[in-house]
């Protein structure tokens, strides 16, 4: 037993040394079979196209190894790349000859990366399947190339192209278009070729993208074209959208003032009108340092140089603070002023009372107009328009002259032209003592000759004598001295328009004719004009005017004339004189402007750097259309006819005419707005003369009067002048204010006799006669006889516009439907009840009168006027007791029963204050009676 373990035991033992011997000698034998690394190119060059996944190796990926053909030791089993950011694997296709392929992982981008370089290496299988003992090749450098593929379209890299050419021009390049393409390769990502495809244009495009003009544009034949454009790549690929071109047509760059209208409309009441809201001044790219632009405002053609107030030329004097007592030589032709009617006028100048002197024509000043008392301070002013004298040796030309009526030829003052100087004649009456004084005083200037109208003021302060030329000051260039004027007994004779001659000459004539035109001629004696009312009176209502002047900014300068017709800018850029030009305006401040044209005329002056001049600016000629105003339509109304005893026009205050005048002045408006049909519209303006004249033979100064008391006009802008044709208040003021002057003028005939009537006609004006009212006729009727009659004057109808109103402060609307006034039915029935009343009423009186006279006759005798007190206690009205009565009759009758009793007050006694009482009685009652006719009753009791 024992010896058959121990044979077991040293079995064991020999077995495992024999193992042990044998994997000794096996490693031994295995080292020795793979002797040698792989082998591999030291470098690679690949290619592969995007989104594929085999690499095309230069040279092939081939693994060699010396042990071949050894098992395993001398075959490839695999190919490591080294950077796992490279996006590849290699594979071994053959591991006997060691060939191997290189794939991507996943799709390859081109746009993302073009090239891949990493490093790989080759590893045989080792000496024994395990790959115990494997061994590795060098590292290998493989570079990969990524090969494009024309995946992407050209896409422009803007939305839309613009460009502007000059007319009549050929361009290399009007302008360019760019395409761009996604593709990473040169030959897909380039952009090879441009084409239009708007058929038929006269443009064409080179491959670059350059667009360019085939034929000369005209911009008044096309001003704008619209083309389209696209684009191929290098492969010939095409844009899938097209790319819009516009390319403007401008005219040929020509200096000068764009964007302006040449007509401008002015409405009149609309403030100030700008006149280049779009205008800029195109240089055409021209290098500058300073522009200058002047805006000229002719108006010469309107009125005396331009739109100012027409009003008379005593109320421009007034309404200027002007002093009083100066006396005017042109005035308008009347009854009164008739030295003026055989002079030529322009009418045609917005009433403006233009007189036009063609050497011809000339007017003696009556002697009871001729100012008197010209001491040594006085002013004479006048508007002359003048041109040069024809001849080549002018005679003296006379505005004005003071000479001898007869006998002899001595001036003793004149004013007159001679060769485009203005010469002021002064001969001073001789003093004891006396020598030579100064006596002609000379002014030379450029307006006298310039065909314009100018406003010509001399004061006169002895021995100096100042001018004002359209309120300029200019003292005289030469002053001559004379001896004085030895006193007579010769009349003297004041000319207008020549100087005459009336001694020296076998018939007395007019010599020395002024040729030219004169308005508002005046003389002032004792007083001289001051700087500020000649600016008053000589101020033009129209003009240039700047609006918003905060926004000119710092590099702007500007000026105007006086006269606001003339507006010099200067500026350093062209931006400033852009921005001051769209800021001018025209002004019109007159409630009736002048309608017509207005000449705007505007030069240009650009200075470049170092040059006087280097662009020109072609003038601007545009006008200013001022559009004729609503016409007011004045309208006077009120009471025609009143009955007056003869006592009454005796007493010392007389009657008065108008007191219940209205005046109201309407226009015709259409409302564009509501229902485009015309409206009326009641204005509230300026009067500036109301004329009170006498219809039938003048007064009679022995027995009767117009009269208008002083205190009437206080407190208002207005005085009057009185003759015997009657009264004229002037003064430029409201028609409120004239209606209270005009209600204050009475009548007064001291010794009536056998006049039964008296006639007037009342007239006002707006603008000098630009406007005038109705002629309004009021007659007076006279009773001498002992019959109280007066009651009749309060049944007067008054006329349609005749209501007592409180005149607004603005402008109201007024219902065009309402103003035809009453019914035609209503107006018959209305006449018929009157008449029926008054019948009624006067066959009562005189029934009552009678029973008074036969009974009651020892009462009679103790009254001072027993034919005008009548008892109305048997009288007996009844009217319809559900009707209230009127307000506004109330007020009236209140009115006149105070100015009843003024008036009785100053002649009567207490017995005709009863009668009075008792009329006013019967009047209230015969109101209501008038009123409810119908209804009415009528009791008469002797």
């Amino acid at each position: 037993m024992r010896s058959c373990l121990d044979i077991s035991f040293l079995l064991i033992l020999v077995i495992g040394f024999h193992r042990s011997e044998i994997c000794k000698h096996t490693f031994w034998n295995a080292e020795k079979l793979n002797k040698h690394k792989p082998w591999i190119e030291t470098s690679y060059h690949g290619v592969i196209i995007e989104n594929m996944d085999t690499v095309m190796l230069d040279p092939p990926l081939v693994a060699l190894d010396k042990d071949a053909p050894v098992p395993y030791a001398g075959e490839i089993c695999a190919f490591k790349i080294h950077g796992l950011e490279a996006p590849f694997e290699a594979e071994v296709l053959n591991r006997t000859s060691g060939e191997g392929v290189l794939r991507a992982r996943g799709p390859i981008d081109c746009e993302q990366q073009k090239e891949y370089t990493f490093i790989i290496q080759a590893y045989d299988c080792g000496a024994s399947p395990s790959g115990a003992n494997w061994k590795k090749s060098h590292k290998a450098v493989v570079h990969i190339q990524v090969d494009d593929v024309n995946e992407f379209s050209p896409v422009f890299r803007e939305p839309l192209y613009r460009a502007t050419v000059t007319e009549g021009k050929i361009y290399d390049s009007i302008l360019q278009v760019e395409a761009w393409d996604q593709d990473c390769s040169p030959q897909y990502s380039q952009i090879c070729n441009y084409e239009i495809v708007t058929q038929d244009t006269p443009f064409a495009i080179d491959r670059n993208g350059n667009i360019r003009n085939t034929e000369r544009l005209s911009y008044d034949k096309q001003q704008n074209y619209k083309i389209m454009v696209t684009a191929y790549d290098c492969g010939q690929k095409r844009a899938t959208e097209s790319v819009s071109v516009h390319i403007d047509v401008k005219p040929v760059c020509k200096p000068g003032w764009q964007g302006w209208n040449k007509r401008v409309d002015y409405e009149p009441g609309t403030g100030s009108k700008q006149l280049f809201s779009k205008m800029h001044l195109e240089t055409c790219d021209g290098p500058l340092s300073s522009v200058r632009a002047m805006v000229e405002l002719q108006t010469s053609h309107i009125g005396k140089g331009c739109d100012r107030e027409t009003y008379s030329e005593k109320s421009l004097q007034k309404l200027c603070g002007a002093a009083s007592g100066s006396t005017d030589l042109l005035p308008a032709p009347s009854a009164s002023t008739n030295w003026t009617a055989s002079l030529l006028t322009d009418n045609g100048r917005d009433s403006d009372l233009i007189f036009r002197f063609d050497g011809r024509q000339a007017a003696n000043i009556p002697e009871w107009v001729v100012p008197q008392n010209l001491t040594d301070q006085f002013t004479i002013a006048t508007w002359m328009k003048h041109g040069p004298s024809p001849g080549l040796r002018a005679e003296k030309e006379t505005l004005l002259c003071n000479s001898d009526k007869t006998e002899m030829n001595r001036h003793h003052y004149s004013l007159y032209v001679h060769n485009c100087r203005l010469v002021f004649l002064l001969r001073r009456d001789f003093i004891q003592l006396d020598s030579f004084r100064p006596a002609e005083f000379h002014w030379r200037l450029e307006q006298i000759c310039d065909k314009e109208w100018h406003y010509y003021v001399i004061n006169v302060e002895f021995p100096s004598v100042t001018l004002f030329v359209d309120g300029v000051t200019y003292e005289p260039y030469l002053v001559t001295d004379d001896w004085p004027i030895h006193p007579s007994e010769i009349d003297v004779q004041l000319t207008v328009g020549a100087c005459w001659q009336g001694g020296e000459v076998t018939t007395p004539r007019f010599t020395q004719y002024f040729r030219g035109s004169l308005s508002g001629l005046t003389i002032r004696p004792g007083k001289i004009a001051t700087q500020k009312v000649i600016s008053c009176l000589q101020a033009c209502k129209e003009g240039l005017d700047i609006s918003s002047l905060e926004s000119l900014g710092k590099g702007i300068k500007f000026h105007f004339n006086p006269a606001q017709s003339v507006l010099v800018m200067e500026a350093d850029d062209l931006e400033s004189i852009n921005t001051a030009m769209t800021k001018v305006s025209y002004i019109n401040s007159r409630q009736f402007p002048t309608p017509g044209l207005r000449k705007l005329h505007i030069t240009t002056t650009v200075q470049c750097f170092g040059e006087d001049t280097c662009i020109s600016i072609p003038d601007i000629r545009a006008m200013v259309m001022v559009l004729p105003p609503s016409e007011p339509r004045i309208t006077i109304a009120g009471v025609e006819r009143l009955v007056w005893p003869a006592a009454q026009l005796r007493a010392p205050v007389g009657v008065a005419l108008f007191k219940d005048i209205h005046i109201i002045s309407t226009v015709t408006k259409t409302d564009a707005t509501l229902t485009r049909r015309p409206g009326v519209l009641e204005l509230m303006h300026n009067l500036d003369y109301c004329d009170v004249l006498v219809i039938g033979e003048e007064l009679d100064p022995e027995r009767e009067s117009l009269e208008i008391h002083h205190s009437s006009l206080l407190g208002k802008h207005l005085d009057a002048t009185n003759s015997t044709s009657g009264i004229s208040i002037y003064g430029v003021d409201s028609m409120a204010h004239y209606e209270q002057a005009i209600r204050q003028v009475r009548y007064r005939n001291w010794k009536p006799g056998g006049l039964s009537e008296r006639r007037f006609r009342l007239s006002c004006s707006e603008l000098n006669g630009r406007y005038t009212s109705n002629e309004f006729n009021f007659e007076i009727g006279i009773v001498h006889s002992s019959e109280a009659v007066e009651h009749v004057n309060h049944m007067a109808v008054q006329s349609q516009f005749m209501r007592p109103v409180h005149h607004p402060l603005v402008v109201h609307t007024v219902n065009s439907d309402h103003i035809s006034g009453t019914p035609p039915a209503a107006t018959v029935v209305i006449v018929m009840c009157i008449a029926t009343l008054v019948v009624i009423v006067v066959l009562g009186i005189y029934r009552i009168h009678t029973t008074h006279q036969d009974g009651s006759k020892e009462d009679e005798e103790g009254r001072k006027d027993p034919e005008m007190d009548w008892d109305d206690s048997n009288l007996n009205i009844t009217v319809n007791p559900m009707e209230e009565e009127p307000e506004e009759e109330e007020d009236e009758d209140e009115e006149e029963d105070e100015l009843a009793g003024e008036l009785s007050s100053a002649e009567y006694e207490d017995s005709d204050e009863e009668e009075e009482a008792s009329i006013q009685k019967g009047r209230q009652a015969l109101t209501h009676t008038c009123i409810h006719v119908h209804t009415s009753k009528i009791h008469m009791q002797t």
